[in-house]
């Protein structure tokens, strides 16, 4: 029997504001517990939430960047749960009036196709505290540092067939968000999370399946594993003579495998309600205009432009545009490169990302500058150093943070270009390796590599490898002639 997942995500994307939703708190991340939750995020009798404005504009932002229609007027409703880490006993959201509807976002698939991923809504909402268990024998500790911090959930329709489509759907969200600068999308941080909304049903069905919903899936991993094992799950429990129940599931990490926490609650299990406390929020079209002009380039344009005026393989483009910063770092680089952008995109992916990934840094925290790293660049293809020779200046560069320049000069790496020098050079490995002549002259082509490296040795690597191909393979055929 052949069966088809249906899929659909619910992203919850921390907002870069420096504040919280409702509340002058930090949202900064890694504070002692309990240190930056105030009066309001705490929910004590009196206070008042105030709508941080930020927050509002990034919905906005992103609702353009999404195609969505922006709602003129938009309300927030309450939330209505018990649990430890909410300190109110009711999280602050949207629901009837959410302030973006609709929309949709590409991905690209395994085999290279692409497909659109419609949205159901995007909405603002409050994040809720953290519950702590490590550390605490028989007792629970809750941390409301979270609470309050502002949240943007981005609901998808439910168009995805497989976990690595919804890898794929993530991963370009994260994309997005980080493009637009509204979402740093630090999943081990908790500011870009999901939960998975799974369903199966006979692949000529086409009414859905009892659905479950995985929570709080913080990686792309886990959300590929939580997914193909909550399938092949439900497809067993089916295939058996069972039903599905509508549930909501944890993915245990460290065994593989979901299991349910509780039923699955319906939107009447909530109790919405329109929040006496925030007023409407109201948002006129010229605002959406304004907004909409001041789009940043977004990835799939930026991937665009790569491939056309970079001349960028789609593989290389796809992988410098995969983090802003590095595209940015990239663009940089590329515009010193004296139009070798493909040679620099090489040495970006190559031995730019070997060392940031050994020194575990971000790119923006590269000792080596985009523009010097260009430079580097120009001068393999100006042929002042060869290949070779730059992969020294660019450890010593790592090093020092010195400009390619000076390292060049300092320590006298100039690559040699002089045809009488190198054909000199030729001459003397010819003399000395006569038994390898002998053997290229009986056919043995592998020689000529052993020739070359002769050559450059002997050169202390600073001749042009091109040339010394060029003049050797002259020499010995006029000698075999």
């Amino acid at each position: 029997m052949e069966w088809e997942a249906v899929i659909g995500l619910e992203i919850h994307a921390q907002l870069a504001t420096a504040s919280k939703i409702f509340s002058a708190s930090s949202t900064a991340y890694g504070a002692e517990p309990n240190t930056q939750a105030s009066a309001v995020d705490l929910g004590l009798p009196g206070v008042l939430p105030v709508l941080n404005e930020k927050a509002v504009e990034m919905a906005v932002l992103f609702g353009v960047a999404v195609g969505a229609k922006i709602s003129n007027l938009s309300i927030f409703a309450r939330k209505n749960y018990f649990y430890p880490d909410l300190p109110k006993g009711y999280q602050i959201s949207q629901y009837e009036e959410p302030i973006v509807t609709g929309g949709c976002i590409e991905i690209q698939l395994q085999n290279g196709e692409l497909k659109v991923i419609n949205l159901t809504r995007a909405h603002l909402e409050e994040d809720a505290g953290k519950s702590i268990h490590e550390g605490f024998d028989s007792s629970t500790g809750i941390d409301l540092n979270r609470a309050g911090t502002p949240l943007l959930e981005i609901v998808s329709e439910p168009q995805m067939h497989s976990a690595a489509e919804a890898v794929a759907y993530m991963r370009a969200m994260r994309r997005l968000l980080r493009y637009l600068e509204i979402c740093d999308g630090n999943m081990q941080e908790g500011s870009f999370r999901c939960d998975a909304n799974v369903s199966v049903r006979k692949s000529n069905d086409s009414t859905l399946g009892t659905r479950t919903e995985i929570k709080n899936l913080n990686s792309f991993r886990f959300v590929e594993h939580a997914i193909q094992f909550e399938i092949d799950r439900q497809i067993e429990i089916i295939e058996s003579g069972g039903d599905i129940k509508q549930e909501t599931m944890l993915y245990d990490a460290d065994q593989q495998e979901t299991r349910a926490m509780r039923g699955k609650e319906d939107a009447h299990d909530y109790r919405y309600f329109p929040d006496p406390d925030l007023l409407p929020i109201k948002i006129s079209d010229e605002y959406i205009r304004t907004t909409a002009a001041a789009l940043p380039e977004l990835p799939v344009q930026k991937r665009k432009r790569f491939v056309e005026e970079f001349q960028l393989a789609s593989r290389d483009a796809d992988v410098l545009c995969e983090d802003p910063a590095v595209a940015n770092y990239f663009e940089a680089a590329a515009v010193e490169s004296m139009g070798n952008a493909r040679l620099c995109a090489n040495w970006v992916t190559g031995a730019l990302f070997a060392a940031i990934n050994a020194a575990n840094l971000d790119i923006e925290a590269s000792p080596i500058a985009p523009k010097a790293l260009g430079i580097l660049v120009s001068r393999i293809a100006d042929d002042t150093i060869s290949g070779k020779i730059a992969k020294q200046i660019f450890e010593a560069m790592w090093k020092t943070g010195l400009h390619p320049d000076e390292l060049i000069v300092e320590k006298g790496l100039q690559q040699v270009t002089d045809d009488s020098i190198i054909a000199g050079l030729v001459d003397q490995v010819l003399r000395d390796n006569p038994d390898q002549i002998e053997q290229y002259r009986a056919g043995k082509s592998k020689i000529f590599g052993f020739l070359v490296g002769q050559v450059m040795k002997l050169s202390n690597g600073k001749a042009s490898p091109k040339q010394v191909n060029d003049i050797l393979k002259k020499c010995l055929n006029s000698e075999v002639n």
